[in-house]
């Protein structure tokens, strides 16, 4: 089409970049931040995971609005987007500090108010900041390839990011983290400045003719509703175990604090590698194949991880190269089919901030569920973190190792009936 932006790999980076400092974030609200108050300030399980639970889910619900919001602003003009993304930047740099940095309090109630708060702007200023920055490659078309390639891009930069954010806080402390965060988050903000001024001209052609789409526009079409089915059921398998990996690294594997993040950085750097192997497939077999092999991949090197035990630091170092290699899929496919079903609707260039509304809105509903629902399960069950009980040990392991396996699957089913079987009807690109 001749609204189609090309993009080389110098232009894919530059826009990528800012993912690596956004990952800053989202790892530490799943995984540290549990772990950090849980172990420093003794707030109650049950008590964070409810916190955790009702930010999440105000920040979700939140999103279609957010996505109205870009949808507008890159209908206005690129000044207007980039305005709109250096205030989000500035909010999430302040609340990101005061999160990790609270008062010395007396009681454990005003930590647990301090984290509502805080972590509430975190995430409010974050999700807007991300759905400004995935729209931009949303509206590019193209076909499966350019859309995968782009993002590729981004979810290299952020695995890099992840992998930084998960050894760097035990290696140097929360102080530098903190730095370096804000430092990134502005030199990747700039790298996509400079990508927004070069394509200001061809995106405001594309926004010539806006849509005047309602909020709910994303749920009536059957075909993305399908994906997102998908993609909620495979979000949920992944987010169980990022909210319990460090408990369990701790407690089941007995793993010094020192060493448990490297599990983690070993986990994404095996999926930053990868990358270049799911592209391959995807130009090969297609994005629902490709998908589908990462699921399967994640399902047999993760279902032995529940009969690890003490000292099961090389077996479970397996595990989590294995799983990061199949993480791959999960971070090259979905948002590539998601370009290619807004782009086969006809929607592209006019409702890509409401449909990554909604789809942050699913990725942010399974974090929720994992850490508002099996924290507090957990400690019901009997489970207390540093505390090495048969049967809290039996809970966490059945947590963390076999559900999991069991949503994967429920994943795989609807991702073979919905998109890989003869019947199931693709979405055909407009820009091939």
């Amino acid at each position: 089409m001749n609204d189609q932006l090309l993009v080389n790999h110098r232009m894919s980076f530059s826009y990528g970049l800012l993912a690596l400092p956004l990952a800053f974030v989202a790892l530490p609200m799943y995984v540290n931040l549990p772990h950090y108050y849980a172990t420093q300030f003794a707030i109650p399980l049950a008590s964070l995971g409810a916190v955790l639970l009702a930010s999440r889910l105000i920040d979700a619900f939140v999103d279609p609005w957010m996505g109205r919001v870009s949808d507008a602003l890159y209908g206005q003009s690129v000044k207007a987007v980039m305005l709109a993304a250096s205030v989000l930047c500035f909010l999430l740099m302040i609340s990101f500090a005061l999160l990790f940095f609270p008062p010395a309090f007396s009681s454990t109630l005003p930590y647990v108010l301090w984290v509502a708060v805080c972590v509430t702007f975190c995430h409010l200023s974050y999700s807007g900041l991300s759905i400004l920055h995935q729209a931009w490659a949303t509206r590019l078309g193209g076909g499966p390839v350019q859309q995968s390639r782009v993002v590729t891009w981004r979810e290299g930069a952020g695995l890099v990011g992840v992998v930084t954010a998960s050894v760097l806080p035990a290696l140097a402390g929360w102080p530098l983290t903190t730095l370096v965060l804000s430092v990134m988050l502005l030199l990747g903000l700039l790298a996509w400045f400079g990508v927004l001024q070069k394509s200001r001209a061809k995106t405001e052609l594309v926004n010539a003719a806006p849509l005047k789409a309602e909020t709910w526009l994303p749920m009536q079409q059957a075909l993305f509703v399908k994906l997102l089915l998908v993609f909620l059921l495979n979000g949920i398998a992944s987010a169980v175990p990022a909210s319990l990996v460090m408990f369990f690294v701790e407690d089941q594997i007995r793993a010094t604090a020192e060493v448990a993040p490297w599990f983690l950085g070993v986990y994404f750097l095996s999926g930053a590698l990868s990358l270049p192997l799911w592209l391959w497939l995807v130009r090969t077999q297609g994005l629902p194949r490709a998908w589908g092999y990462g699921m399967v991949l994640a399902v047999v090197s993760f279902v032995w991880v529940s009969f690890l035990g003490a000292g099961d630091e090389v077996p479970f170092l397996w595990v989590c190269i294995a799983s990061g290699v199949a993480l791959g899929a999960d971070l090259v496919v979905p948002a590539a089919l998601l370009n290619r079903v807004i782009d086969s609707l006809g929607h592209r260039g006019h409702a890509e901030g409401l449909y990554l509304g909604w789809w942050n809105l699913t990725s942010k509903f399974n974090l929720a569920l994992s850490a508002g629902l099996c924290l507090p399960l957990l400690s019901f069950w009997g489970y207390t973190p540093g505390v090495q009980s048969e049967e809290g040990l039996r809970a966490l392991s059945l947590a963390y190792g076999v559900l999991p396996c069991v949503l994967k699957l429920a994943a795989l089913a609807a991702l073979f009936v919905f998109w890989i079987q003869p019947s199931a009807s693709l979405p055909a690109s407009r820009s091939q």
